[in-house]
């Protein structure tokens, strides 16, 4: 249980601090969605620019059989990395925005 704990912490803290960044365009609020109890974490954008709505996922992380399943990742450098200088083994890190069958060769979890 120690585990989900640090690595809920761990993925708090990483979408906290992406969160601090705001769009240089339009009227665009950062939203962190942290669900503990369902193990789901969001990191969106909502608003507008212009005429134009914004909203999208900037990160959506969900912890899946006490693995950190990355399901959307839209950060410039990439968090998995992130989490492996944390100290979460790459055994536990599920890249789930690569098709299952892509999955065995990025040196990650399958599942």
């Amino acid at each position: 249980m120690a585990k989900l704990d640090d690595y809920r912490q761990y993925i708090e803290n990483i979408i906290r601090e992406y969160g601090k960044y705001k769009p240089s365009y339009g009227d665009v609020a950062i939203q962190l969605v942290l669900d503990r109890e369902r193990d789901h974490y969001h990191l969106m954008t909502v608003g507008w620019n212009k005429e134009m709505r914004i909203r999208g996922s900037i990160l959506h992380i969900d912890i899946i059989n006490e693995k950190i399943w990355i399901q959307h990742d839209g950060t410039e450098g990439g968090i998995a990395q992130e989490l492996l200088d944390l100290g979460v083994p790459k055994e536990d890190i599920v890249l789930a925005f690569h098709s299952p069958t892509r999955r065995p060769y990025t040196g990650f979890a399958v599942n």
